[in-house]
């Protein structure tokens, strides 16, 4: 029987089974979706975004972005809100609460006035949703009045939440794009306006492909594309990047975040624990492998936790913040050579190319026996050929050399264990 800690947590003064949840979505679309997913363990949902605007969908309007045979790094697609009628989302929800009492149903919405603000709000909470997500981020709305042109726009953000937070009990989230460059700005303006909580990130607004045939982007809608959200694994770096930026804001810093952004597995999700959020949201890796992630989730973490005598998950959160700093506060008194591991080696010569042409030729290699050999007097220790090499722990970190000779300071390496 696999392991299973207590991974409970509080979000927003509501208790979780987990804080693994489905963002808004296809994925959660419908109730035979949702109670799929929730019977599979996911702690709760965050239900497809629903809108007084009843969209009209394209098709096709998915497309996918590949590297060297993998089934794909990244995904694009050109999801609206709900095509379903309001009363019959709200009717879902509603009968989701009956049913998993013990689940959390969050109500995603999305207006263009301040009346659909102020009715979908409402509706939620009748529906007896847990909490309400404004999402201010969908980049693929027609509307400069939806998604994430309002997110652009601190003013329109704080509005809204004012709107919304008025007309119900129930905690609002803000959910934030990533298509700007302070994401701090408008989340600052969210809580001015009664948000509780952040939500981070949305889709990057992308073209992934082109069909150099039709010369129009992929897919092709009747020989037209247009610009829509990117997802999954490549978006993870700058999903990261900004629950780090909201963490070390002062303000933003001190209300509950929600991450999602290339969550696949547990690993993942730990990385956003540490650096801030304390619920997490996915999608496009369930659209890969199924509602059943989850048990890697839960499995994966429960054995983090065990093996660090960590018990409760919060002890976990914003672990990693204070160690993200800036550029000129990296101590640079030091460089780390690496080392080849002559009987792992395949003989590649990919990391004599990359060093060659793209480092500090300090990697010498002999065509006869197809060996590398690193040139310490040149190596600089950038480490590019370690994060090329496809041989894994061929290359691994050498001999540390202080600049200044007479430079011994303790130096906090990064660890080499079973979890990296």
């Amino acid at each position: 029987m696999a392991l299973k800690k207590d991974l409970s947590i509080n979000f927003l003064g509501v208790d979780c089974e987990n804080p693994f949840f489905l963002s808004s979505s296809p994925v959660g679309s419908n109730y035979e979706m949702c109670a799929k997913a929730l019977r599979a363990g996911w702690g709760g949902i965050f239900y497809k975004t629903i809108s007084v605007f009843i969209p009209n969908e394209c098709s096709p309007r998915f497309d996918i972005a590949s590297k060297e045979g993998t089934p794909w790094t990244g995904f694009k697609n050109m999801e609206m809100t709900s095509d379903k009628p309001n009363e019959v989302n709200f009717e879902f929800i509603r009968q989701l609460k009956k049913d998993f009492p013990n689940k959390v149903i969050v109500s995603s919405i999305m207006g263009a006035t301040d009346d659909e603000w102020a009715i979908l709000a409402k509706e939620s909470e009748k529906a007896g949703a847990d909490m309400i997500e404004c999402n201010f981020s969908c980049p693929q709305m027609t509307s400069s009045t939806m998604g994430s042109d309002v997110g652009q726009n601190p003013d329109l953000v704080k509005h809204y939440c004012e709107v919304a937070s008025s007309s119900t009990k129930l905690p609002i989230i803000a959910k934030m794009t990533p298509n700007l460059g302070n994401m701090e700005i408008p989340a600052r303006a969210a809580i001015e306006g009664g948000a509780k909580g952040i939500a981070a990130i949305n889709t990057v607004k992308s073209i992934t492909n082109l069909d150099i045939n039709l010369r129009t982007g992929m897919p092709v809608v009747n020989g037209k594309s247009a610009i829509s959200g990117y997802s999954g694994a490549a978006v993870k770096p700058i999903a990261l990047r900004f629950i780090s930026d909201l963490m070390h804001d002062p303000i933003v810093s001190k209300v509950p975040i929600t991450g999602m952004g290339g969550i696949e597995t547990w690993r993942d999700c730990l990385e956003f624990l540490m650096l801030g959020a304390s619920n997490l949201q996915v999608t496009t890796a369930v659209m890969q492998y199924g509602y059943r992630i989850v048990e890697d989730m839960i499995s994966g973490m429960s054995h983090y936790m065990n093996d660090y005598g960590i018990n409760k998950l919060q002890d976990i959160v914003g672990t990693a913040v204070g160690n993200i700093v800036g550029a000129d506060d990296l101590d640079r008194s030091y460089k780390i050579l690496v080392q080849i591991d002559k009987e792992k080696c395949v003989g590649c010569g990919r990391c004599y190319v990359s060093c060659f042409d793209a480092a500090h030729q300090a990697i010498e290699y002999d065509y006869a026996t197809r060996v590398p050999t690193i040139n310490e007097d040149k190596c600089v220790g950038c480490h590019l050929c370690l994060n090329v090499c496809p041989v894994m722990h061929c290359i691994q970190p050498g001999k540390l050399v202080y600049k200044d000779k007479n430079d011994n300071h303790t130096i906090n390496l990064k660890e080499t264990n079973s979890y990296l």
